[in-house]
C-alpha cells in the first residue's frame, strides 16, 4: 500500500516545485516596445509637442519681429479683451439654446426610429445620417447659397407664398438662428444614432412591467426611456459641448463671425488672431483658456448626468 501512495506523493512534491526558465533574449523583452514605439513617437510629434509649444508661445508676444517673453500677459489680456468676451458670449448662447434643442430633437428621433409603427425604418435613419457624413465646409457652402439674401432658395419660396424675404445671413438675430439651423441639420442625425443604440439596449421586460403598473406611453418614457438613455445623452452631450465650444467652420463660412461680430465664437476669434493678426501668442491663451473651459464643463456634466451610484 505505501509502495502505491509514495510515488503519488513524490509527484505532488515534484509538481509543487517551483521551475526556473532561462530568461529570455533582450530581443525578445524589448519586441513589444519596439512594436508601440513608432505610435509613441507620432503621438510625440503630433500631439505633445504641438501642445507643449503652443504654451510656450502663450508667454510670449512678437514685438518688431522679435518673440519677447512677456509671462501671463496674454493671459491677462484676455480679461480686458471685449471681443474676446462678445466671442464667448455668442457660443455660450449657442451652447445654451442650440445644443439642448437640438438633444431633444434627437430623442425624438431616436425613439421614432426604434417605433415599430414607422415604416422603413433603416431608410429614415440613413437620411438623417446623412448630413454628418457631409463635409463641413461643403455644407456650410450650401447653406450660405440657401439663405442667400438675393438668390436664395429660401427666399425665393418664401416669396412664391407671399412672405417678406428674410435677411438671413445680413440680420445679427438672423444670422445666429441661420447658424442655429446649419448645425442642427448637420448633427441632429449624429446624436439620434447614437441615442438609439442606447435605446434598443434598454429591456423590453422595463417596458412591460411598467405596463403592468398601469403606465402609458408618456410615464414610460418618463420612468424607463429617459432613465435608459442617461448613459447616451451625458455622452451626447459632452460631445456636443466640445463640438460648440470649439466650433469654427460653420459661422467662419456662413457669415464670418458678422455682422457686427454677431456670430463671431471663441474658434472664429482665435483663428483671427492667429492667421490674421499673426498674433500667435495671444492665439494660444485663448486656445489654453478654451481648454480649461471645456474641461470645466465637462467636469460639471459629469457630475450631474453622470452614474451616482
Amino acid at each position: 500500500m505505501t509502495a502505491l501512495i509514495s510515488p503519488t506523493r513524490e509527484e505532488a512534491r515534484a509538481s509543487g516545485r517551483k521551475r526556473t526558465r532561462p530568461p529570455r533574449p533582450l530581443a525578445r523583452r524589448l519586441a513589444p516596445y519596439a512594436f508601440v514605439l513608432p505610435a509613441l513617437l507620432l503621438f510625440a510629434v503630433f500631439k505633445i509637442y504641438p501642445i507643449g509649444w503652443s504654451f510656450l508661445l502663450s508667454l510670449h508676444k512678437t514685438v518688431e519681429g522679435v518673440d519677447t517673453f512677456v509671462g501671463a500677459d496674454n493671459y491677462t489680456r484676455l480679461v480686458d479683451d471685449p471681443l474676446f468676451w462678445t466671442a464667448l458670449r455668442n457660443t455660450t448662447v449657442i451652447l445654451v439654446v442650440q445644443v439642448p434643442l437640438m438633444l431633444a430633437l434627437a430623442t425624438g428621433l431616436a425613439v421614432a426610429f426604434d417605433s415599430a409603427l414607422l415604416r422603413g425604418r433603416p431608410v429614415f435613419r440613413l437620411g438623417f445620417f446623412m448630413p454628418m457624413i457631409t463635409g463641413l465646409v461643403a455644407y456650410g457652402l450650401i447653406f450660405s447659397v440657401l439663405l442667400n439674401e438675393e438668390y436664395g432658395l429660401v427666399n425665393w419660396l418664401l416669396g412664391w407664398v407671399g412672405i417678406d424675404e428674410v435677411p438671413w445671413l445680413v440680420d445679427p438675430l438672423w444670422a445666429k438662428i441661420s447658424l442655429g439651423l446649419a448645425l442642427t441639420w448637420h448633427y441632429t442625425g449624429y446624436n439620434a444614432m447614437i441615442l438609439l443604440a442606447r435605446l434598443q439596449a434598454i429591456p423590453a421586460e422595463l417596458y412591460d412591467a411598467a405596463s403592468v403598473d398601469g403606465a402609458g406611453p408618456w410615464k414610460s418614457f418618463l420612468h424607463v426611456t429617459l432613465p435608459g438613455l442617461r448613459p447616451a445623452i451625458l455622452l451626447t452631450t459632452v460631445l456636443s459641448t466640445i463640438g460648440t465650444l470649439q466650433i469654427f467652420d460653420e459661422p467662419y463660412i456662413l457669415t464670418h463671425g458678422g455682422p457686427d461680430n454677431a456670430t463671431l465664437t471663441i474658434g472664429v476669434y482665435l483663428y483671427q488672431n492667429a492667421f490674421v493678426y499673426f498674433d500667435f501668442g495671444y492665439a494660444s491663451a485663448i486656445a489654453y483658456a478654451l481648454a480649461v473651459l471645456i474641461g470645466i464643463l465637462g467636469l460639471i456634466q459629469f457630475r450631474f448626468l453622470g452614474d451616482r451610484k
